[in-house]
């Protein structure tokens, strides 16, 4: 009889974890979130800065198919939308060239500038970044196609 007192004993103890226990194992928890954090945060925001970049090699493309059907490049008054609908003038059109206007939109929500003619080359094509103000470091910098 007391071989199974005792073994109830140690079933009874052995049934949950104490209060310093879980104390550990959330500080040690916290610990790694703390050093963890700060680096998926960088790779996010380096993500959608990449993400921009191949955006906008998508559509100088869709912009140079547009140039070789019409002759011309889209006007200021035309912008990106030429690519997703025909504008009213361009005979050649044979768009779109960009399946969605969902394209024209960068990471940070905001749509892609357009300006022709360019500053920088026959157009510019760029996003402001997130802050969306003309310049900016990290995922605050500009991208563009010059």
């Amino acid at each position: 009889m007391t071989r199974k007192l005792k073994s109830r004993r140690w079933q009874a103890n052995s049934e949950g974890f104490t209060l310093v226990e879980l104390l550990v194992v959330l500080g040690i928890i916290a610990l790694l979130a703390a050093l963890v954090a700060p680096q998926v945060i960088g790779y996010l925001s380096g993500a959608r800065t990449d993400t921009a970049k191949a955006q906008i090699r998508n559509i100088e493309s869709a912009v140079e198919l547009f140039y070789l059907d019409t002759g011309a490049y889209p006007t200021a008054d035309q912008g990106l939308d030429g690519l997703v609908e025909a504008p009213d003038n361009a005979v050649t059109w044979r768009g779109p060239y960009l399946k969605k206007r969902d394209g024209l939109m960068d990471p940070w929500g905001k749509p892609y500038q357009y300006r022709f003619p360019g500053g920088h080359s026959a157009y510019d094509l760029f996003s402001l970044g997130r802050d969306n103000k003309e310049g900016g470091t990290g995922e605050a910098a500009d991208v563009a196609n010059w």
